[in-house]
């Protein structure tokens, strides 16, 4: 009996007639299966082999070959990669289909792990949270179960919904809808970039230029010089009601009443039902630009060419105050309850703004005679730089366009929170400011800009429309999707303008986008 011979590696065998058929097997199949070259260098190897005198018929003990295997390993972890190469290239050459099957399975193991398969679920979530939403996408694609792992994570497309601008109700944790939800949403991001997201439609009716626009639930009221105010609804172009007014500035209606500012320096409340004039507001001396009004407080403000603005009560029509101090034509009041807190106001405090062409002012709202303003904001102390339409107050903080960009005020401290500086200021103007988006419009496009990158992100032709400096012949629709869309808010109209024919044009969200 022979002694094991250390000096081969472990596997060979004699040709004994047990071992012969396993051999000649690997053997055969290694020759089928490798090139020409590398089967007669795996023969010259294996000749080379069996010319050895005293090899072994008895495979190698485990000691022993525990013992070699430490001494090729650590010489073969001395060697350069170069040389280490040319090491693996002469075992494969001398291998058997075994050995190379082996080989090739591990190899899978090795190079092509599949993680998400092998990782705990939280990992894999927490790992595809940093993928984009198009690699995800395209990892949906590569087999079943990852799929399955990518499509049953809710934070993973969550937060792809909110890069696009989507608001998100935590409530719902079901993946699926997540999934669906980001590919609408995707689908009406590229709608919005490829001037594919809106249609337009047009409001005929009034016989002279119109002046005045005020929208509400689906409802466009229009004032115009043709001594008429109509109630429109939006969605099927129908007038809902007509009545005779005086000449228009500005609307604003409820379910029962209209008020009017009008050129002839009053204001009119009027029944929708009746057309009757319920109310007069005489003591401007000038055009009235701008009102608001709250049923509760029973309280109308308004302001006017004459640079002043006054409360009014609203159901007897008696001036309750005039506020003086602007020295321009008041083309903006709001009136608005704040929601934050200062060292002049709080929570549920409501507030007065006005403005003009430089300043923004804020006022108490009492009966106090001399009544002090509260604060005065603008953009330039020299008065260099004008404010344009429209200004916006949301109670937590103002908005404003000028010739330098867009201003946002923080309500609470009154500082300036951002200026969105864009490269034609002078003809571009604000529509509606959101949390997310911006509408914006210029002589030729209406634009849709992502507040967060202050990148434009989609526009829509506009025909040669006639525009006002008041800013009272344009306004923007429906805004909650300002703050975010969220799959149904993405519809009705979103941009109405008055038109040289004395039409209004408009601009209305696609359905089912």
């Amino acid at each position: 009996m022979h002694s094991p011979d250390t000096s081969r590696p472990p596997g060979f065998r004699n040709g004994s007639v047990s071992d012969g058929p396993v051999l000649q097997t690997d053997t055969f199949l290694a020759d089928v299966f490798n090139p020409p070259e590398q089967r007669r260098t795996r023969r010259r190897h294996r000749n080379a082999y069996e010319s050895v005198p005293g090899r072994s018929h008895v495979p190698m003990e485990k000691v022993a070959f525990e013992g070699w295997l430490q001494t090729v390993t650590a010489t073969y972890l001395t060697l350069t990669d170069q040389q280490r190469n040319a090491s693996l290239d002469h075992l494969i050459s001398v291998s058997g289909a075994v050995q190379l099957r082996h080989l090739s399975n591990g190899l899978e193991t090795l190079l092509k792990r599949d993680f998400l398969r092998l990782l705990p679920l939280e990992l894999a979530f927490y790992l595809l949270r940093w993928l984009d939403p198009q690699t995800l996408l395209t990892c949906c694609l590569v087999c079943k179960q990852w799929n399955k792992v990518i499509s049953s994570c809710p934070e993973v497309w969550q937060n792809v919904c909110r890069e696009l601008g989507w608001r998100i109700d935590e409530s719902i944790q079901e993946a699926s809808h997540w999934k669906g939800v980001y590919l609408k949403a995707r689908q009406r991001m590229l709608q919005l970039k490829d001037q594919d997201a809106f249609e337009t439609s047009s409001l005929i009716g009034h016989s002279a230029r119109v002046y005045a626009l005020y929208y509400k639930d689906g409802l466009l009221c229009t004032g115009s010089d043709d001594l008429s105010a109509k109630l429109w609804d939006v969605r099927t172009g129908q007038c809902i009601y007509g009545i005779q007014t005086h000449t228009c500035a500005t609307v604003k209606f409820d379910e029962q009443k209209l008020v009017t500012g009008s050129f002839d320096n009053t204001i009119a409340c009027w029944e929708w039902s009746t057309g009757a004039k319920i109310q007069q507001f005489r003591g401007h001396t000038g055009a009235v630009f701008s009102l608001d009004y709250n049923d509760d407080l029973d309280v109308l403000v308004s302001g006017s060419a004459d640079f002043s603005v006054k409360v009014w009560a609203l159901s007897a029509g008696a001036c309750l105050n005039t506020l003086t101090g602007h020295t321009e034509w008041v083309t903006k009041v709001i009136l608005q309850r704040s929601e934050v807190e200062s060292m002049m106001h709080s929570p549920g405090d409501y507030i007065l703004l006005s403005a003009d062409k430089y300043e923004i002012k804020l006022w108490p709202l009492g009966r106090e005679i001399n009544c002090k303003c509260l604060k005065t904001l603008s953009v330039s102390e020299d008065r260099s730089i004008i404010l344009q339409p429209r200004l916006q107050f949301d109670g937590r903080s103002i908005v404003c366009s000028s010739d330098l960009g867009v201003y946002q005020w923080d309500f609470s401290s009154f500082e300036v929170l951002r200026v969105i500086k864009m490269q034609d200021p002078t003809n571009l103007s604000l529509l509606s400011f959101g949390e997310v988006f911006a509408l914006l419009f210029d002589n030729h496009f209406l634009y849709v800009m992502d507040l967060r990158t202050e990148v434009i992100t989609g526009r829509w032709p506009l025909p040669a429309y006639r525009k006002s400096k008041r800013g009272s012949s344009f306004l923007a629709g429906v805004t909650s999707w300002l703050n975010g869309l969220d799959g149904d808010n993405d519809s009705g109209l979103v941009f109405a303008t008055s038109m040289p024919d004395h039409s209004i044009h408009l601009v209305l969200w696609k359905e089912n986008g």
